[in-house]
């Protein structure tokens, strides 16, 4: 097992990026987990200012012993440009949550924030299947989670963002790739079967409910992709009525094995170490 006390000039790099940075356990779990498999690997937090996004990203990409970078709030459709291929995901939703150097150096680019939160509910035994759901937050978590509901059978989806425009252009791309749900932007219901939050709300601690999210019932899945250190104000209000709950870290424990697979780091011989990244897999 690699010390991951033991970093060399040899050590390749993965980081992350967003703005804040502090909140993410990207850092610690990432380096562990390449330790366990003999990777000379470690992913550090690199707070990049939304302001100077643009001139920071081409220096961190150009740096020669970068291997991988993951994308956190609020740049996941910031970062689509400097993508040299997208996966399929990422295609439709027009965001990207991490990065893959290639042996090329180019870069390959995928979403897979909402594959871990379908993994995340269905390790807590939920059935999705035929679900109606009320998503709130059409950027790129939001993008995300509903493609991956609508791929793993929901019947509908209720997108709510402030940005109209954002989410009925969210709409209409989810509604070509899967004509078999049902999308719309405007609450009309008054009861669903799954509630997520995939907005910034509940990122601080003063932070209520994201919305209107009428009636619970026990038999109601609430999920919020926010990571925080204590529950936010939809999980708590979850909870309370006794729903199931997937939180933030569910669903970042559930992207986990995707992402180690993405990097190529599930596929090194032994465990005996090199450049995860330099293994070319398929995106999407």
């Amino acid at each position: 097992m690699v010390d991951t006390l033991h970093i060399t000039g040899k050590t390749r790099l993965y980081a992350i990026i967003g703005d804040p940075i502090a909140q993410v356990r990207s850092p610690e779990v990432f380096t562990a987990r390449f330790a366990a498999a003999g990777i000379d690997a470690v992913l550090i937090p690199a707070h990049v200012p939304a302001d100077r996004f643009d001139a920071i990203v081409p220096a961190l990409l150009a740096l020669g012993n970068l291997d991988g970078l993951l994308v956190t709030v609020p740049f996941k459709a910031r970062m689509v440009p400097f993508a040299t291929r997208l996966g399929e995901t990422s295609q439709v939703v027009g965001a990207i949550n991490a990065l893959r150097r290639e042996p090329d150096d180019s870069w390959t680019a995928d979403m897979f924030d909402g594959k871990g939160f379908v993994n995340g509910a269905r390790r807590k035994g939920v059935r999705l299947e035929g679900r109606s759901v009320l998503l709130f937050g059409a950027g790129g978590a939001g993008s995300a989670v509903a493609y991956a509901l609508a791929e793993a059978g929901v019947r509908a989806i209720c997108i709510v963002d402030p940005m109209q425009d954002r989410s009925g252009h969210l709409v209409a791309r989810l509604q070509r790739a899967f004509p078999e749900c049902s999308f719309e932007t405007r609450n009309r219901q008054t009861t669903f079967d799954m509630i997520v939050n995939a907005s910034p709300v509940g990122m601080s601690p003063e932070d209520g409910l994201p919305g209107e999210i009428g009636a619970l019932r026990a038999g109601t899945i609430v999920g919020d992709v926010v990571i925080t250190e204590n529950p936010t104000a939809l999980i708590r209000h979850g909870g309370a009525h006794g729903c199931i709950c997937i939180t933030g870290r569910d669903m970042h424990a559930g992207q986990l094995d995707v992402l180690m697979a993405f990097f190529g780091a599930d596929r090194q011989p032994g465990g005996s170490g090199g450049d995860p990244a330099r293994v070319t897999v398929k995106a999407g």
